[in-house]
């Protein structure tokens, strides 16, 4: 069932017409800013890969991915839900140099997705993947790069308030860096939602380091993927939005599992069966470079910078009844 918050006296900042040119603007800008910070180069990306190749994401391992026949070849192609995988095969194939990666522009359908203010069927987000070397496998590159997110992210709101200046967001260039275990034993009485969301309200730029693992407590702090991220070297940026008065994920990113990483992570997830995958058989052999990536969502990022309440005033969805009354009823205006 969805959820809908409605901000006590919430009314847009922007027209839809003054909305549109933002978006544009943010996009436009910070792709420049991503390639800048990140050292990256914008590749095409595929909506669809092959069902038997191991190449969507799945995410937390129970959602279906929207499946079709194709019917000159036969098989069956799957909408990605994103392209954690398939960067690091691009990048093999288009032969990166270890330092540069590349950065798409990337369209999902997520059915499964339970419908809120921050929550669409539809993701758009920037999908970027870089290739590393061994020594550079760690924590600091980690968190220099999500620093550097950071900074693409405060230059891009910069130049949009030039335009806009009745915007009054401001953005946090300091990251606050935090495990997953740390915030569990900061506030172990709180769910992991609330743990952000009491975390972030103090620091506005939050990166949670080590999400995958089971915590002490024998529970998760989120589920991911066993094949994508390495579980002890991952996280989430999270910004404050005053306007919903929450955290807000933009971007989920770490470095990748390397041979030993997905063995272990495969046999944690009960995931073997996944071994026999093209890909999965590629990785374990040492076939594929080191790499590290993410996706940083792109309407959510238009959503904190131009002071929205719902994910659906910057981007084109479908709701249900209850989410169109609603937003009809408070004065948010759905595109």
């Amino acid at each position: 069932m969805s959820k809908l918050i409605i901000p006590p006296n919430y009314r847009s900042m922007l027209s839809v017409y003054q909305t549109q040119i933002a978006i544009g603007t943010i996009k436009r800008v910070f792709q420049a800013n991503l390639e800048r910070e990140l050292n990256v180069k914008r590749a095409s990306a595929p909506l669809f890969v092959g069902s038997d190749t191991g190449l969507n994401d799945g995410l937390n391992g129970f959602e279906r991915p929207v499946e079709f026949d194709i019917k000159e070849t036969g098989g069956k192609a799957q909408i990605v839900h994103s392209l954690a995988k398939w960067k690091r095969l691009a990048l093999h194939t288009y032969g990166f140099p270890v330092g540069e990666g590349l950065y798409t522009d990337m369209n999902a359908v997520r059915r499964e997705e339970e419908l809120d203010n921050l929550h669409s069927i539809y993701v758009d987000q920037w999908d970027w993947e870089k290739v590393i070397d061994r020594s550079t496998r760690n924590e600091g590159t980690l968190r220099s790069t999500v620093s550097a997110i950071v900074n693409a992210v405060c230059d891009t709101f910069s130049t949009v308030k030039e335009s806009f200046p009745i915007l009054g967001s401001n953005f946090a260039r300091e990251v606050y860096f935090v495990t997953s275990q740390e915030l569990e034993d900061r506030y172990p009485t709180l769910s992991p939602k609330e743990r952000e969301n009491a975390c972030t309200k103090e620091h506005k730029t939050v990166f949670i380091m080590q999400i995958g693992g089971e915590l002490r407590s024998g529970n998760k702090h989120d589920g991911r993927a066993p094949d994508y991220d390495d579980w002890t070297l991952n996280g989430d940026i999270i910004l404050w939005s005053d306007v919903l008065s929450c955290a807000v994920e933009i971007s989920s990113m770490g470095i990748r599992v390397d041979e030993a990483a997905l063995d272990w992570q495969l046999r944690k997830a009960n995931a073997n069966l996944n071994r026999e995958l093209p890909f999965h058989k590629m990785l374990l052999a040492g076939e594929l470079p080191l790499t590290m990536g993410g996706g940083i969502g792109q309407s959510r990022l238009c959503l904190l910078m131009l002071e929205k309440a719902h994910i659906g005033e910057v981007q084109v969805s479908l709701w249900d009844k209850a989410t169109l009354a609603g937003c009809e009823a408070a004065g948010i205006k759905l595109l």
